[in-house]
């Protein structure tokens, strides 16, 4: 099986070289017209930067909350007001990871219900969404490649046999360097018992990757206590950390990840202060829902300009 690469460090800031161009595409995409939704093709050059960030808005049960519009939205740059020039809400195209834990730790009904769940998961996933199954150990071992063929997915996944130990934070990153070079919008869900003893990379550096990346993160750990960089990762990222303390709750978080990312929103601005090439300045991102305090917006806290 082939093994995914650990590569540098890769920004997933588009340069959009014909800028009023391309933002009208942008500016055409609406709520309304998302079904058949593609993404654009950005032109690049080292003129203008489109941030693009996707949020979740959920209400004060936890439930999606649909049917907002840009107008509704405010994003704010290190405290400064940001016009919204790019707009989609629904169902547009997803590239999805799922990292399973395979090690010893996992022996038994911890890893045959990860199983069941991740394929429960491939089952949600849209016919045009392309996925793609890793198995965590002492390394990321592709065991299904990406591509929409989930039902060979689940096969693959169904094979998985306990093995080796665990080496989380490497695989983290591992798989963000494989999944940063694909176009999109990108969500990794990690399945683990939480335990690493064995990775190279500190936790320090499994969350330096994760801002470098556009990734949506939802780690699931199961057992009786979160470790504290599963919820980072969920912060930084705008995704969900989930703490399963009985398996048998598995497949409702799946179901409930799956149901996520099938409706969120894509907010795209050119900042108002452009980086400076090779500054490499970090720039907080506030996303929030004008007059609405009864809602939560999960979006990622920022990115590196320049």
């Amino acid at each position: 099986m082939p093994r995914l690469p650990i590569n540098s460090f890769r920004r997933r800031l588009y340069h959009v070289g014909v800028a009023m161009l391309c933002l009208a595409c942008w500016t055409g995409i609406t709520a309304s017209s998302t079904r058949g939704f593609q993404q654009p093709v950005a032109q690049f050059s080292t003129g203008v930067q489109l941030v693009e960030v996707y949020a979740t808005v959920t209400d004060a049960a936890g439930g999606l909350v649909t049917g907002l519009k840009r107008e509704d939205f405010e994003v704010r740059e290190d405290q400064d007001l940001q016009e919204i020039s790019a707009f989609a809400a629904g169902e547009f195209p997803l590239t999805a990871v799922l990292g399973i834990d395979r090690s010893w730790s996992m022996k038994g009904e911890p890893l045959r219900l990860a199983k069941s769940a991740s394929q429960a998961f491939l089952r949600q996933l849209r016919p045009s969404d392309r996925s793609m199954a890793v198995a965590i150990g002492s390394d990321a071992e592709v065991i299904a490649p990406l591509s929409n063929d989930h039902t060979e997915q689940q096969r693959a996944i169904e094979a998985l046999d306990p093995w080796s130990t665990t080496s989380l934070h490497d695989a983290i990153i591992s798989i963000l360097d494989r999944l940063d070079r694909e176009p999109g919008r990108l969500a990794l869900i990690v399945f683990s018992d939480g335990v690493d003893r064995y990775s190279n990379a500190p936790a320090s550096r499994v969350i330096e990757r994760a801002r470098q990346s556009q990734a949506l993160i939802y780690p699931i750990t199961l057992g009786r206590n979160r470790p504290p960089l599963a919820a980072e990762l969920a912060v930084v990222s705008g995704g969900r950390s989930f703490l399963i303390k009985d398996a048998r709750a598995l497949d409702e978080t799946f179901t409930a990840i799956a149901q996520e990312l099938r409706y969120q929103y894509l907010l795209g601005y050119a900042p108002s202060q452009p980086g400076q090439p090779g500054a490499h300045e970090w720039r907080s991102i506030r996303v929030t829902v004008k007059g609405r305090s009864d809602v939560r917006v999960r979006a990622r806290d920022g990115y590196t300009a320049g």
